[in-house]
């Protein structure tokens, strides 16, 4: 039995916290006084995605749904540095969008780029090596490391195809794709034969050649979420170019032009641009048709639309290399495969500030910790000024600088957050 079809999956990634910093001083026989050597905390691995070739779904995400990436190794004496963690690489298929779990924006679409992180690892804390001054020769103290992002995602599979077949049930959109591309569909004479979207690559001459999508036959309702096609609507949402395959035989006693405006119903249901898109309509099953009317019916309807119309039969392969031969002169003038790009803004973290600092004198330096001052400083990209601006008003909100008149900093101490230092200034 085949493996299910799944291309959508929303899972949890957390970065790698940073290890702490050391506080160590320099033991050697004969050697007086030393000093500090305690070394830093190694960075926390970051999670990355990275576009697997080879993966068609993902199935791979239907169990297991938290990724974790290593932490880093604390810092040692002899000023070494403790090793960083390691990476998570997390594989995905070529043409995965992933979104806010929360907003639903996108954060990346892995088409063209080969990798993307994810998420970052936590800064590792500095070792007692980095605070000696003139004043302060034997400080006592290192810093602890940031912890690394941690954000739930959705992974959305919308396959990069050229060109895709819509159209209803058993219209014949799978003997069409295998009779022009090497891809070979399961096929049978009942309706829903494809449960999951198919690729082929269709060779129209030498150096011409695209991709074509085949996905479960959409039915009436399927916008809102009926039938199979509505789950895979997705997968058309790249394509330059619809085929809309309608059945002209007349041996199921469907009406073609209705079947024809049910279908662009739906397609508009579900996304405004889907109907615009560039179209080319093929009436299939011609080589059974024992009345014309319903062709000609449809033929004279799409036309005054300004489509072109082509009669075709799948299963004979009758004008099959004709619609293919239009459909490549029609991509010609289209523009590439849609791209999305990101929408995502990294939003400031609710942070609950009213947790007492521990604020520690150590000479001329102010150390100051707390479990909500390390998740802020995560959170903070100190080198964009609105961001710093920002930190610096969470801080004043929080009431740490008036602590810290309170307990007697003076101008030009040193305040020491984390791995932030900076001169204190009334």
């Amino acid at each position: 039995m085949a493996a299910p079809f799944v291309d959508t999956a929303r899972i949890t990634v957390k970065a790698g916290s940073g290890g702490n910093g050391a506080v160590a001083f320099h033991r050697e026989k004969y050697v007086a006084a030393g000093g500090p050597d305690g070394g830093d905390g190694g960075r926390g691995g970051s999670v990355i995605l990275q576009i697997n070739e080879h993966m068609s779904t993902l199935m791979d995400f239907r169990y297991k749904r938290k990724y974790v990436a290593g932490n880093g190794m604390d810092g040692q004496g002899k000023r070494c540095s403790g090793k960083d963690g390691e990476d998570l690489i997390i594989k995905v298929p070529r043409g995965t969008v992933v979104r806010d779990a929360e907003t639903n924006e996108i954060i990346c679409d892995m088409s063209e780029t080969d990798s993307f992180v994810l998420a970052r690892g936590g800064n590792g804390g500095w070792g007692n090596k980095h605070f000696a001054t003139p004043t302060r020769q034997v400080p006592r103290f290192a810093k602890a490391g940031l912890p690394g992002q941690e954000r739930q995602v959705i992974l959305e599979l919308k396959l990069l195809a050229d060109v895709g077949l819509v159209g209803f049930p058993n219209v014949g959109k799978s003997t069409l794709l295998s009779v022009v591309s090497k891809a070979r569909p399961k096929i049978a004479n009942y309706h829903f034969t494809t449960l999951f979207p198919n690729l082929g690559v269709v060779y129209v001459e030498e150096g011409v050649s695209f991709v074509l999508a085949d996905i479960p036959g959409i039915i009436e309702g399927a916008a809102e979420g009926a039938g199979l096609g509505h789950d895979f609507l997705r997968h058309i949402d790249r394509c330059r170019l619809l085929i809309h395959v309608v059945d002209v035989s007349g041996s199921e006693g469907r009406d073609p032009v209705a079947d024809f405006e049910a279908i662009q119903e739906e397609l508009k249901q579900y996304g405004p641009d889907l109907a615009s898109r560039p179209m080319i309509v093929a009436g299939n099953k011609v080589d059974i048709a024992a009345d014309r009317s319903g062709l000609e019916a449809l033929k004279a309807h799409v036309e005054a639309l300004g489509m072109p119309f082509y009669e075709i039969s799948a299963a004979s392969q009758q004008g099959t290399r004709e619609l293919m031969f239009a459909a490549a002169r029609q991509l010609e003038h289209l523009p590439p495969i849609t791209v999305y790009e990101p929408t995502y803004v990294e939003r400031p973290p609710e942070v609950d500030t009213s947790e007492p600092l521990s604020i520690v004198h150590e000479d001329d330096t102010w150390i100051v910790e707390g479990p909500w001052l390390q998740r802020l400083m995560a959170n903070v990209n100190f080198g964009d000024y609105e961001s710093r601006n920002w930190f610096d008003k969470m801080l004043r909100q929080s009431g740490l600088f008036d602590r810290l008149e309170e307990m007697g900093i003076q101008d030009g101490d040193i305040v020491s957050l984390y791995n932030l230092e900076f001169e204190y200034q009334r």
